[in-house]
């Protein structure tokens, strides 16, 4: 699974944004940003700045993009021992959009209740 640091510089590129300028329009410090994407710091926990990086990042609110944006922000802070547990990794962001008020489909639900039950 991609982290979120990895996914927000392969967005930064794509949307040809260096990180220097990616880092002045969010007004975020480019060297603590790069060991973000580097995978040496953990994301921004603060909604606000995750939602200043969705709109530099030109991601519309509520699609795909922007509900990895924040469920991979999410994840980074679930603790390790579940984490380690690829099936339960895999199905984090099935929770998050659940816990968004975003309804899973009937087969995420069942591959989420097995896991459980599992545990």
């Amino acid at each position: 699974m991609k982290t979120f640091g990895v996914f927000v510089k392969e967005k930064r590129i794509e949307k040809k944004i260096t990180l220097r300028k990616f880092c002045r329009q969010a007004e975020l410090d480019p060297s603590n940003w790069s060991k973000i994407e580097r995978k040496l710091l953990q994301p921004p926990k603060s909604r606000f700045v995750l939602e200043i990086i969705a709109k530099i990042l030109k991601m519309k609110k509520g699609s795909e993009e922007y509900n990895t944006l924040f469920d991979l922000a999410a994840i980074s802070f679930v603790p390790k021992d579940l984490i380690e547990d690829e099936k339960v990794l895999e199905k984090l962001p099935v929770f998050f959009r659940t816990v968004r008020g975003e309804p899973p489909t009937r087969e995420e639900l069942e591959e989420l209740i097995n896991i459980i039950r599992e545990g």
